[in-house]
């Protein structure tokens, strides 16, 4: 990702807690006042939250990565609990966009209750996107079942990215 913003930039504008992932204001401008924390979450439909540094908005878990190491991340910005605004340092990690979405929670529209689980002809399916491709690991006769499988799978294929809900 191209961008203007310097760690060193960063610094002087914003201080962010690694403690707790939050940025607060270096200096006043406009209506914002030094010491104020920055940042709104629900700028967009994504759930990150954002923070407007001249004129450009950027999402506040890439910029603790700037200000802690330095560099802009080269990959994506894995949030580790799943949680998109928790941005303390220590939820953060690099991802490839595989490893990104290994590490999704359940979709709210899953009919199963479990992640990798769905209904297949009166019985439990269940499968696993690895790199692009699906893999079927049977039928079972209860959900859970199933979703051991895809439990054992998601382990040995996405090994530290693997979430099982």
């Amino acid at each position: 990702m191209a961008t203007h913003l310097s760690a060193t930039h960063l610094r002087q504008i914003l201080t962010y807690d690694v403690d707790t992932g939050l940025f607060r204001w270096n200096v006043s401008r406009g209506k914002v006042r030094a010491g104020q924390l920055a940042g709104k979450t629900g700028c967009n439909t994504s759930g990150y939250k954002e923070i407007m540094i001249d004129y450009r908005m950027y999402r506040s878990h890439r910029l603790a990565w700037l200000y802690v190491t330095g560099e802009w991340p080269a990959l994506q910005i894995d949030h580790i609990n799943g949680d998109r605004t928790d941005n303390r340092f220590c939820n953060l990690r690099l991802a490839t966009h595989s490893e990104n979405q290994a590490n999704m929670k359940r979709k709210r529209t899953n009919g199963s209750g479990f992640k990798g689980v769905c209904r297949d002809k009166g019985q439990w399916r269940a499968k696993i996107t690895v790199d692009r491709k699906i893999f079927d690991l049977g039928r079972f006769g209860t959900p859970e079942e199933a979703h051991q499988a895809y439990v054992a799978a998601a382990a040995a294929h996405r090994g530290i990215f693997a979430r099982a809900g």
